[in-house]
């Protein structure tokens, strides 16, 4: 058996956790009082997804689109506050519902994202996808507030006014 780089994060938890992070760091989540034989024991008994996993995280990282330039990004914000809040408009008014705001920020790892409370918020980088990416994001959020969750039924909805959604998602995860 191969030894297994890994980093240990213990903490007041009761189950063994592990994570691969862009780095491709394995970071296992642990019990403080869970032993080193258990633990490791819990490492190599997922050796093959730990394999699977960082290969995966490499070929996501790979494809990843290159950091903008500060004028790209100024033009992408710029572009993404006149087109994001029509096309939010546009797609309520087909859904029947209406969310409290429409923010453009500059999140990383979340294209959009719907509060509890039905405020809605777009990373400017959603502007790099092609069209439909942009439409399946601003209909994703807005069955949010019909769903606040990514049940069955939330899936139905985004469905409903996004038939293509899965394949739209395969292009967001490259």
């Amino acid at each position: 058996m191969k030894n297994i780089n890994y980093m240990l994060k213990r903490s007041k938890r009761k189950t063994l956790s592990m994570e691969i992070t862009p780095e491709l760091t394995v970071i296992v989540r642990a019990p403080i009082k869970a032993s080193v034989e258990v633990i490791d024991d819990f490492v190599y008994s997922h050796a093959e997804w730990i394999e699977k996993s960082v290969e995966k995280q490499r070929l996501r990282m790979q494809s990843r689109l290159p950091e903008p330039s500060a004028d790209v990004i100024k033009a992408l914000k710029t572009k993404a506050r006149l087109l994001l809040p029509e096309r939010t408009a546009h797609f309520a008014a087909i859904m029947g519902v209406e969310p409290k705001s429409v923010r453009i920020t500059s999140a990383e790892k979340r294209l959009g994202s719907c509060s509890g409370d039905n405020r809605i918020n777009f990373s400017y980088r959603v502007m790099m996808y092609d069209e439909d990416v942009i439409d399946y994001v601003v209909i994703h959020e807005l069955a949010h507030i019909k769903e606040h969750n990514h049940s069955k039924r939330f899936y139905g909805i985004v469905e409903k006014y996004c038939p293509d959604y899965r394949n739209i998602q395969k292009k967001i995860k490259g």
